[in-house]
């Protein structure tokens, strides 16, 4: 049964509609599909404040993804309590999560023991699956900061916040020596992106100031274990907690502490981050082990070396992102696909010559110029298959073969680009 709308999300769709104009209906009805499908079909709330929001057609909850669901909702959150309350209640439940085990990246509903618990990994009932994923922790902390940065709410800073931030902080100084962490990973599978080698700990590292990830934002299995575009997001929330933690909370000693760890973490890029292309050009590495290997390459999932300003790094004109853009939206780039139809930015985790709409958004969302917005808001729209719906992944020469009939995340980021082209944006 389909969640009813708030008036104020029908009023919003209503005015984006008649901002595209006759010239870009197409754009409206993506929009008015894409925008009422989040809250129609993924969220439910409970009597006790917090909210849950599935990924679509997994019955779990990513806090990646659940972030990515919402933040598009943070326009309305100011002049709606219900909209307000609605994101302030996922807050408050990913970090009643993050208090349960800081390693997870996906949880259940309730208690119920579904999921992965065949993994070979401190699993418990409340966990869907415990890949770790620097990413999973990064957004929630973004979520709340806007949210209290957009309205002035402060009802989500709970007592689960604060310690989920105190165990975010140690999570990430801990992975900062990945040899003494206690986290391991292991699943019986044929397909190796979805275990960690090394009897669960992964590939070899060396102490570099950045912090480690298990998993890329796709769930795949990183190949070296610093993933830049990761530890990128993590300065960019540890700022957050730093200016929450001095300007509001008044809490020196936290705020120190994300500080010193925000410095680490951008020396670290800094000192091992950076590449050159086959053109003799700068640029960030997608992963690196501190050894002196790295990878050059770029995955559809955000946080992504493309999301570097989206995700509020640096400037869309930064040279050396200009020049790493150049290189990933390439055939330097093994995932960069280009066929009759479309071409852009994959993954391994769908088949090869699948690029995907989140990326697409991703590329509109950074563009320089507007007209590049608008060619990419057309060719999302016409690459939907018909559905007036985002997809995960689809066929650069025939759109109409794609994966996942409901991806609420994609939903949301071609929403995102239609809003931030129409001059509505959230400062990260």
């Amino acid at each position: 049964m389909k969640r009813p709308i708030p008036a104020s999300v029908l009023q919003f769709m209503d005015k984006i509609e008649k901002a595209c104009g006759d010239q870009h209906s197409d754009w409206a009805l993506n929009f008015r599909t894409s925008f009422a499908n989040t809250l129609e079909t993924t969220l439910k709330t409970y009597e006790d404040g917090t909210s849950f929001l599935l990924t679509g057609d997994i019955p779990a909850m990513w806090l990646r993804d659940s972030t990515a669901q919402m933040k598009p909702y943070l326009f309305l959150a100011k002049e709606d309590p219900e909209i307000n309350q609605i994101i302030s209640g996922l807050i408050k439940r990913q970090f009643r999560y993050i208090c349960i085990d800081p390693y997870a990246n996906a949880f259940n509903e309730e208690e119920n023991g579904k999921g992965h618990q065949t993994d070979h990994t401190q699993m418990n009932p409340w966990i869907w699956e415990r890949k770790y994923e620097i990413d999973s922790l990064c957004y929630p902390v973004q979520l709340a900061y806007l949210l209290y940065q957009e309205t002035g709410s402060t009802d989500h800073f709970n007592d689960d916040f604060h310690k989920g931030v105190q165990l975010i902080l140690d999570l990430w100084t801990t992975e900062q020596d990945h040899n003494q962490s206690p986290y391991t990973f292991e699943r019986d599978t044929w397909r190796k992106e979805d275990t960690l080698t090394h009897n669960g700990k992964g590939t070899p590292v060396a102490v570099t100031g950045m912090t480690w990830s298990g998993f890329r934002p796709s769930d795949d299995a990183c190949q070296y274990g610093y993933l830049i575009p990761s530890n990128m997001f993590a300065v960019v929330a540890l700022s957050y907690v730093e200016t929450l933690y001095t300007e509001l909370f008044k809490d020196s000693t936290t705020a120190n502490k994300a500080a010193r760890l925000k410095a680490d973490i951008k020396r670290g890029i800094a000192n091992h981050a950076l590449v050159t292309n086959g053109k003799g050009k700068t640029i960030y590495a997608y992963e690196v082990d501190g050894f002196g290997n790295s990878s050059i390459m770029d995955d559809a999932n955000i946080p992504s070396l493309l999301a570097a300003p989206y995700l509020g790094f640096c400037q869309k004109d930064d040279p050396i992102y200009l020049a790493t853009r150049q290189t990933i939206l390439s055939s330097e780039n093994p995932y960069y696909y280009q066929g009759k139809a479309a071409s852009g930015i994959g993954s391994s985790h769908t088949p090869e010559n699948y690029i995907w709409h989140i990326a697409l958004a991703l590329q509109g969302l950074t563009a320089l110029e507007k007209k590049d917005k608008e060619d990419m808001l057309n060719l999302l729209v016409a690459t939907d298959a018909g559905t007036h719906l985002m997809h995960e992944g689809f066929d650069v020469d025939d759109p109409s073969q794609y994966t996942r009939e409901w991806f609420s995340w994609a939903n949301m980021m071609f929403c995102e680009l239609l809003l931030d082209y129409l001059g509505y944006q959230i400062q990260a």
